[in-house]
């Protein structure tokens, strides 16, 4: 039993790191699978233990290090803007006229009602201006007028 253990040690790790891989999916033991498995070709050449492990850590990090990178970058591709992120761009409508002087303003975008600035403090909004959402602050939104009529944000 010992014998075949110590031929097929190099399998078996790799097979335990693809089953961590498989319930993490961190991208963090797959690298190292691949280098237990080419530790377990090396061991097949003949090279001894020294060889193998030194093997494992080269394949290992060069794999971590090098691909790891491209896979995240091709992997997280279709990100969806969640909450506040998606507030950025949408139009909405002034319910409650805004001044950055008097530090008031509500609009109303996406069904919800939000507390507003401009974001030029200078320029004053009426009650049933269309804006546009440049950006979120705390709990506040920065807002701009619309030019357009033709938006296609959400009121």
């Amino acid at each position: 039993m010992n014998a075949f253990l110590a031929e097929y040690m190099w399998l078996v790790i790799c097979g335990v790191l693809l089953i961590v891989e498989m319930s993490t999916v961190s991208l963090t033991t797959i690298w190292f699978a691949g280098g237990a498995f080419i530790a377990f070709i090396v061991q097949k050449l003949g090279f001894g233990l020294t060889g193998q492990l030194l093997v494992f850590a080269v394949v290992s990090l060069v794999l971590l290090f090098f691909t790891r990178p491209l896979v995240k970058k091709h992997l997280n591709t279709k990100t969806t803007r969640t909450n506040v992120e998606a507030m950025n761009g949408m139009t909405g409508v002034v319910m409650e006229p805004i001044s950055n002087l008097k530090d008031k303003g509500l609009v109303r975008v996406s069904g919800q009602i939000w507390t507003a600035r401009s974001h030029d403090d200078g320029e004053e909004f009426e009650k049933g201006d269309q804006i546009q959402v440049l950006r979120v602050e705390g709990v506040k939104l920065i807002v701009k007028r619309v030019e357009d009529d033709n938006s296609t944000g959400y009121i």
